[in-house]
């Protein structure tokens, strides 16, 4: 069977294989989630002219402290025309253009407000409440970077940049299909040696936060021509990504039917610990994922191989997993041979996450770890993580 490959070797092995997508002209409200293929440049300068950062009155520096005559209103979208004159003022909104000839802007509640003028009885430095043209970003620069994901504020930095249409890698078209002759949809009763059809749901859940357009295929027994009938149309795809059938039984037929299929294999088994029997190829330009049956094992396999590869495919720059620091609640013995990641729950204890191991960590308990929100990494090697200690982990759900 070959020696397993470590977590790092496997995971290089599939970035490898992956070349980014190709980009296509998006309409910034449709735009949410996508990641930027080319640097977004704005279009004018923000903001586009002096701005009052308060509601007040714009004025001259020199002319205060003093006595100003009130000459008119700049309001948000309704500018005052004239210049502001020595010995005037101009009650201004926030956000309202600043008059030509004013340097400051004196907020409201430091000003005495008569029928036809206003008393300020202290300095005010020029520039004061001003925003200046340009002071977020000028014309020409970059307000949102190649590999980027928009994000709400990347959109909203974009909008406000006056640019309509972003370049965007396009959306990954990903199949996932789920094998089994043992599978039944949830609302079908049941009979002896079947279970609920869960991966597919799971997995489209999963790929789809990770930005991909997911075709659920109906599951497929565990017969030649049923299997080659459903990978077939999976293969049209960017990305296949079955559960089940990779393993060593009798019945784990999809390997051999992919093979025939034409799917050069890049690995099959990696020294993790749930999902080992997970498999990787490619066709042509189609990725090809072969995740365990058992729904955690099949979650722990989308999350460490398939949803980098789907980052990759849409151009973002760092595809791997990001681990946040955490503070176990107990110790977690390590596995000599295998890295192990284990279903916890984090909650915040003072500025420290603390994870706590849900009760039941086979593989096939997809309610107990239903319950979770955390993958803890449990390197390979000798001994224990000790309770107390710092320990890295995924957040399910993102």
């Amino acid at each position: 069977m070959g020696e397993l490959l470590t977590l790092e070797e496997a995971q290089s092995r599939v970035l490898e294989r992956v070349r980014p997508l190709v980009a296509e002209p998006v309409p910034l409200g449709r735009a949410a989630g996508r990641v930027v293929a080319e640097d977004v440049r704005a279009h004018v300068d923000l903001p586009p002219f002096a701005s009052s950062a308060m509601d007040g009155f714009a004025v001259r520096a020199g002319d205060v402290p003093g006595t100003l005559r009130v000459a008119g209103e700049s309001a948000a979208g309704r500018p005052h025309g004239a210049r502001v004159e020595p010995g005037s003022a101009v009650a201004v909104s926030t956000g309202a253009v600043v008059p030509e000839g004013a340097d400051a802007v004196v907020p409201i509640e430091r000003v005495v407000k008569n029928e036809n003028t206003v008393e300020i009885a202290h300095d005010v430095e020029a520039g004061a409440h001003i925003r200046p043209r340009g002071g977020d970003v000028a014309a020409g620069e970059v307000v949102a970077l190649q590999s980027a994901r928009l994000t709400p504020a990347r959109l909203a930095a974009v909008a406000a940049a006056g640019v309509a249409t972003v370049s965007c890698r396009r959306r990954p078209r990903v199949a996932v299909l789920a094998t089994g002759s043992e599978l039944v949809a949830p609302g079908h009763e049941l009979r002896l040696g079947q279970v609920y059809e869960t991966n597919s749901l799971m997995l489209g859940a999963a790929l789809e936060s990770a930005g991909a357009e997911v075709i659920s295929l109906p599951p497929a027994d565990d017969d030649q021509v049923a299997l080659r009938e459903a990978l077939e149309r999976g293969l049209a795809c960017d990305v296949l990504v079955t559960s089940g059938g990779v393993s060593v039984g009798e019945h784990d037929l999809v390997r051999a039917v992919e093979h025939a299929l034409g799917v050069e294999e890049v690995f099959w088994r990696v020294s993790i610990k749930p999902g080992k029997p997970v498999a990787f190829g490619v066709r042509g330009d189609t990725l090809v994922f072969g995740l365990p049956g058992n729904p955690v094992s099949a979650l722990v396999g989308c999350e460490l191989f398939v949803k980098p590869a789907l980052r990759a495919l849409q151009g973002i720059a760092e595809p791997l997993p990001r681990y946040e620091p955490g503070r176990l609640a107990g110790a977690l013995r390590r596995n000599e041979e295998r890295d192990e990641f284990v279903r916890a729950r984090a909650h915040s204890e003072g500025d420290a996450v603390v994870l706590e191991p849900v009760v039941g960590q086979e593989s096939h308990m997809i309610v107990r770890s239903g319950a979770a929100d955390a993958l803890v990494h449990v390197p390979r090697g000798n001994g224990e993580l000790a309770a107390g200690s710092v320990a890295r982990w995924l957040r399910l759900g993102d």
